[in-house]
């Protein structure tokens, strides 16, 4: 199990951010632009734990070198039933420097970036304070 899964599943969010490295680039999925650095990285990923409601991963992939890793999850978010991936790139020292996450169906989309929009205030002002 990679250390970013059990950390999420346990929601041990200081563990999940001590995880990243300070460069890494996150690609929101919905967002157009992916987002660099590790504060508002982790800002985003401790919104997002409180947004999904039933998270389960159900499934993790990983490359022969063990630095790529997929992990398939599944969560409802305002009541939309969702599936999704979490796709992590992890540089020489073992710290993730690439993390993209997709999610389908669209309407499931759409109410996650509803219910991120609404948060998106304390997630900036969260990531400056760390930054």
């Amino acid at each position: 199990m990679h250390p970013f899964r059990k950390a999420i599943e346990s929601n041990d969010m200081d563990a999940v951010a001590a995880l990243l490295a300070d460069d890494v680039a996150f690609t929101s999925p919905v967002a157009f632009k992916p987002y660099a650095g590790k504060p508002i990285t982790a800002a985003i990923l401790r919104a997002v734990s409180q947004v999904f409601e039933d998270f389960t991963y159900v499934r993790e992939i990983a490359s022969p070198d063990g630095r790529d890793h997929v992990l398939v999850f599944t969560a409802t978010v305002a009541g939309s039933k969702l599936q999704g991936c979490d796709l992590l790139h992890v540089d020489e020292q073992g710290k993730i420097d690439d993390l993209t996450v997709m999610v389908r169906p669209l309407s499931a989309a759409q109410a996650l970036a509803e219910a991120m929009k609404a948060r998106f205030e304390g997630i900036a002002q969260e990531a400056a304070a760390a930054g």
